[in-house]
C-alpha cells in the first residue's frame, strides 16, 4: 500500500495534465472537449481521495503509537 498510493496519485495527476491539454479552450463544454473537462474532474477529485486516504493512514499510524 506504501506504493501504490503513490504511484496512483501520480496516475492521476498525469492523467488531469493530459485531459487539460485536450481542453478546447474557446468552447470547453462542447464535443470532445467535454468529455476532457470531465476527465480533469474525475481525476482532480481521485487525487483528491488517493490524498485523504494517505492522510488517514498516517493519522491512524501515529494514534496506535
Amino acid at each position: 500500500m506504501k506504493i501504490a498510493l503513490p504511484i496512483l496519485m501520480l496516475l492521476a495527476i498525469g492523467i488531469c495534465i493530459f485531459n487539460l491539454f485536450q481542453v478546447n479552450w474557446e468552447s470547453p463544454l462542447s464535443g470532445k472537449s467535454s468529455v476532457a473537462v470531465i476527465g480533469v474532474l474525475a481525476s482532480a477529485s481521485s487525487f483528491l481521495l488517493l490524498l485523504i486516504l494517505m492522510l488517514s493512514k498516517k493519522i491512524a499510524q501515529k494514534v496506535k503509537e
